[in-house]
Parts: C-alpha cells; structure tokens; sequence
C-alpha cells in the first residue's frame, strides 16, 4: 500500500460535558497538528498516490472553518463532547467529501484509504482510519 501524507494544523476553542472530562468542563483551547494519510494499493499513471498540493490546500480549507474557533458555538458540533478522536472523524469526512467532489485531482480517486490524526502534542494524539467509501 502507497501513501502520502500532509500535516498542517489548527487552533480552537471549545468545553466538553462530563465529569470524566474535569477541568476540561470550563472553556480551553487547543492546538492540534493534524496529519492526513492518503493510501492506495497502486500508484496512478503518473507515480502518484495523490497531488500533494493538491492535498496540502484541501486540508488547509477542510481546518480553516475551525480555526480560532469556539467549536461549541459552531451549529455543526451543536451538542457533541468535540473530544480529539471526534474532531479526528469530522476531518476526515470532510476530506473524503472534498474526494468525491473531485477537489483534490484525479489521482485522488484509486485513494482507498485514509487516515487522520489529530496531535494534541508530541506525546499524545488520536486518530480516525478507514476505508474510502465506494474506493476499497
């Protein structure tokens, strides 16, 4: 399996409800580095698992409806605890929207999986993998 992967990152604002989540009740920020992988099992005609500008500019806009954003203000995550792992999922469906409407290129279409990670810091992060729909 070949793959290629973009990092960029984003800033946010939000709480969570819960007793397990402490501190983390009150309003904090955060800075995730995020990673997207893109994987597929052969290279296209031109040696490329995708565009990696292609991919870099995808991400970029995919994180910057979240960026120096409060995510508990945002209708989207209106009631959901927007822990790591959540954020993590909603990237990568976004991601694999930007796929089917054809803005990361042609390549991007033999992409049959892909992998997102969001790094709260170098000792911690989590992620959300799975299969491309329509693609595996």
């Amino acid at each position: 399996m070949y793959s290629v992967c973009v990092r960029d990152h984003v800033m946010i604002a939000h709480s969570f409800r819960g007793e397990v989540f402490g501190p983390a009740q009150r309003l904090h920020g955060a800075t995730y580095v995020v990673d997207a992988e893109f994987r597929r099992p052969a290279l296209d005609a031109d040696g490329l698992v995708v565009d990696i500008g292609l991919a870099s500019e995808t991400l970029r806009a995919v994180l910057a409806p979240l960026n120096y954003r409060n995510l508990d203000e945002l209708p989207r995550f209106a009631g959901a605890n927007t822990t790591t792992e959540f954020l993590a999922r909603a990237v990568w469906d976004d991601l694999v929207a930007a796929i089917g409407a054809g803005r990361l290129g042609p390549a991007a279409h033999g992409v049959t999986m892909l992998r997102v990670a969001l790094h709260e810091s170098h000792v911690a992060w989590a992620a959300y993998e799975a299969a491309v729909p329509g693609r595996a």
